[in-house]
């Protein structure tokens, strides 16, 4: 006889925001999130993940690829805000390229407790999802190389709102003071130091 579940007892709660989203699948990820995404931002790109790794991107219809760093440079250059929040140290390639040259607009920081996964392009699109910006965790990788990602991606302005509300307020160190993890990280760290 199979054994029953417990009844969770729901608990009263604001309604949760609602919106269309698009379903993203392993190597979708790649296109809809970095290529789609990331490299046609005009105004800001924020980005969670708990891993951040070095990844090729191919520039325009060539062969050529460029790393994601170089992308973040270019884009920072024309003037796009990129804040990035992780919670390791990145990649030792991302890490070289980063104290290689670190634009202006590009602001990097650290809370060791972040596994939310989020890019948010202009403040208008988003991918909320499992997917680490790395290329396993983007589907560059190929078949059998790469992780098993789903996501969503959604222009849901109401969603957005509520993800860049929780975003902003683990960037501006909102829960810092009573985080258990000083040990590891004091202050949120602004990388490359």
């Amino acid at each position: 006889m199979p054994t029953r579940l417990p009844t969770l007892r729901k608990t009263p709660r604001a309604q949760a925001p609602r919106g269309e989203a698009e379903l993203v699948v392993d190597a979708a990820h790649f296109r809809r999130i970095v290529v789609e995404g990331i490299c046609a931002a005009k105004v800001s790109v924020d980005i969670a993940t708990a891993d951040f790794k070095a990844m090729l991107v191919p520039t325009g219809g060539s062969r050529r690829a460029e790393s994601i760093v170089a992308v973040f440079r270019r884009l920072a250059r024309a003037g796009v805000e990129i804040r990035l929040l992780h919670a390791g140290v990145p990649s030792s390639a991302a890490l070289l390229e980063l104290r290689r040259e670190l634009p202006e607009n590009l602001t990097i920081r650290r809370c060791p407790r972040l596994h939310a996964k989020t890019v948010v392009i202009d403040a208008r699109q988003m991918y909320l999802g499992s997917a680490n910006l790395t290329g396993a965790g983007l589907g560059a990788k190929a078949d059998g190389r790469r992780n098993i990602e789903w996501g969503v991606w959604t222009q849901s302005a109401e969603m957005i709102e509520a993800v860049l509300d929780e975003f902003n307020a683990l960037w501006c160190g909102a829960q810092c003071e009573s985080c258990k993890r000083k040990d590891v990280c004091p202050v949120p760290l602004e990388e490359p130091g």
